[in-house]
């Protein structure tokens, strides 16, 4: 029988007001000897209001912190007891059961053998229609980073912003002009930065900005910019901390996933959006730029042009597949979405936080291609030479194993350090020769280099490599709420986007990142500034911007107009100026 401090204990640890068992307590029920087979167990409850309430402000979900970020003061510990022998009331102890362990799942062991691999995949043979269309338009960067923020998604942000206000008893009356006069002034914050934002509408001529002045007034930008929003309160899901913004992500990833060039090579991983408030669901990664921030999972072609992403919210609200881990689960995610396009030989790289052996199996049953470094814990026994032993051995040395029944090869190169490697799809053979560095005598040296090593460093980067696009001219502008840094990344990523296609698409007439951004952001602010309020400033801005030699590009427009230098009727104009012109005045025009 129990003694008696442990039925207090259990008592005050399971009643239905529970109270907080202190550490001491606990211990000393634990180390107390007693005969029988009563056991106990700890357990570690969150509070009942763990969801937090689902605000908008910055340190508002302060409150609402989950699993491991919880404070201890909020977490309760309770002894339960598992004795029913004990002669107590059960009801009134209200003993909650302890979980039952399930036992693991043995799987058959893998038979490995020293031999290469023999995929039995298809080559690649699709082709992109869709692109051919997109070459086909011209589309200018503006029309190409519209294809994202679509006149769909324009209305339906004005939509939830003017609801959001009206909720708050405010008449903002947003419209769609007055959005993208907001959005352009995100996107020149990238490479126009001031110290305070409000620096844009001042008069003092080292600050003033006419070109964000002219377009919208100060006041107004703070107000909409305040009631920025992208989903009904009503309607939001308590298991989401992304909730808020989750319309958005679905719109985003089918625009993504619609205009993404067909490819047969692709790359997963991580990217941080910059985040340094109290919301719970950032994260600590050292590995990255962005160190602290909100971690996002991103599947992007090998130039970078992001397919789809998703914002990490650990196991505790994203419960990951049998027999993967979190990583794993996103990682078949991506593909599920690649999928919908079609199934196709796809070959999909990503690094050692993904990769195991049971992912490349998986992967394999669903036809697509996979390649990655893996962790030495996750080869599943298969027998490489040891580390020690092959570091001995020189530079370019390397070991392998398949496996017979799923063809899945695991290899160990020695380079400047080990390196253990996995493919479903990718061999040893053939084997070249690669110039590496070699510290010690400070000169280049060729070293042998396996297939699927050579193939993976080619193709892995295209994260790293929207990363880098992306932290160059990335939004500046941060508003109070715990989701304006997400939406600088969106906004960011879909420009990143829109230049993958512009230089797919236009490959005589290419311009760099920071010119494409320029363009959206001028044409932007200046076709949608308040043109019933500038008066006076209308023709000054004209002739500024007519003659600037910066971002014109001619279009077609359905209705015809005069043109604005032989004033006889054209169907083209200038997208910048909004002015019509046809092709053979349209150099003149913008020169005299």
């Amino acid at each position: 029988m129990a003694s008696p401090s442990r039925v207090d204990t259990a008592r005050r640890g399971a009643h239905s007001k529970v109270k907080s068992t202190k550490l001491l307590e606990v211990l000393n029920a634990l180390e107390e000897e007693e005969s029988g087979n009563n056991r106990e167990e700890i357990f570690i409850a969150p509070p009942d209001n763990a969801a937090g309430d689902f605000t908008d402000e910055d340190s508002g979900d302060e409150d609402g912190r989950r699993g491991a970020q919880l404070p201890g003061s909020m977490l309760h510990a309770s002894v339960v007891s598992e004795d029913s022998g004990t002669g107590e009331d059960n009801d009134d102890l209200e003993l909650q059961p302890a979980k039952k362990r399930q036992k693991a799942v043995v799987e058959p062991q893998r038979v490995w053998t020293k031999r290469d691999i023999r995929p039995e995949f298809g080559s690649w043979t699709a082709s992109d229609p869709h692109i051919e269309d997109l070459k086909s338009q011209e589309l200018s960067p503006v029309g190409l980073f519209e294809l994202f923020f679509d006149e769909g998604t324009i209305n339906f942000i004005v939509n939830e912003t003017n609801r959001y206000a009206w909720q708050k008893s405010v008449n903002l009356g947003l419209t769609a002009q007055e959005l993208k006069c907001v959005l352009g002034i995100l996107i020149l914050s990238g490479y126009i930065s001031y110290p305070r934002r409000r620096m844009f509408w001042e008069t003092s001529p080292d600050s003033h900005h006419h070109l964000v002045a002219d377009a919208i007034r100060r006041d107004r930008f703070e107000l909409i910019f305040s009631y920025l929003h992208f989903a009904d309160n009503n309607e939001l899901d308590e298991s989401d901390r992304f909730a808020k913004v989750r319309p958005l992500i679905v719109r985003m990833n089918c625009n993504f996933q619609k205009h993404a060039p067909l490819e047969e090579f692709y790359s997963f991983g991580e990217s941080m959006c910059e985040y340094f408030g109290h919301r719970g669901s950032k994260q600590l990664h050292s590995g990255k730029p962005v160190r602290l921030g909100y971690k996002i999972w991103c599947g992007t072609t090998s130039r970078g042009y992001l397919v789809w992403f998703e914002p990490s919210q650990g196991t505790l609200f994203t419960k990951p597949d049998k027999g993967l881990d979190l990583g794993g689960s996103m990682v078949i995610k991506f593909v599920d979405a690649l999928q919908e396009r079609g199934f196709l030989p796809y070959h999909i790289f990503f690094d050692k936080v993904f990769t195991s052996v049971k992912l490349m199996s998986i992967l394999r049953k669903k036809g697509v291609k996979a390649t990655g470094t893996v962790r030495e814990y996750r080869i599943e026994r298969c027998p490489l030479k040891d580390p020690k032993e092959l570091r001995k051995m020189k530079r370019g040395s390397f070991d392998y194993k398949v496996d017979e029944s799923e063809e899945i090869i695991v290899c160990r190169w020695h380079d400047s350090s080990m390196i253990n490697i996995c493919s479903n799809a990718v061999g040893i053979e053939p084997v070249r020769l690669t110039s590496r560095h070699s510290g010690a005598a400070k000169t280049r040296t060729q070293v042998h280099q396996p297939s699927l090593v050579k193939l993976y460093q080619e193709k892995v980067g295209g994260v790293g490599r929207m990363d880098q696009n992306i932290a160059k001219y990335k939004v500046k502008i941060r508003g109070m709420k715990w989701y304006s840094s997400f939406i600088g990344y969106v906004i960011d990523a879909a420009l990143n986007n829109a230049w993958q296609l512009h230089r797919i698409c236009c490959q005589d007439a290419q311009v760099d990142l920071l010119a494409f951004r320029r363009y959206v952001a001028c044409v932007y602010l200046e076709s949608n500034a308040d043109m019933s309020s500038q008066g006076r400033r209308s023709r000054r801005l004209e002739t500024e911007s007519r003659f600037d030699m910066i971002g014109h590009w001619i279009i077609h427009q359905d209705k015809r107009t005069r043109c604005a230098l032989c004033h006889s009727q054209t169907n083209t104009r200038c997208e910048k100026c909004q002015k019509g012109v046809h092709a053979k005045c349209f150099r003149e025009y913008h020169t005299r």
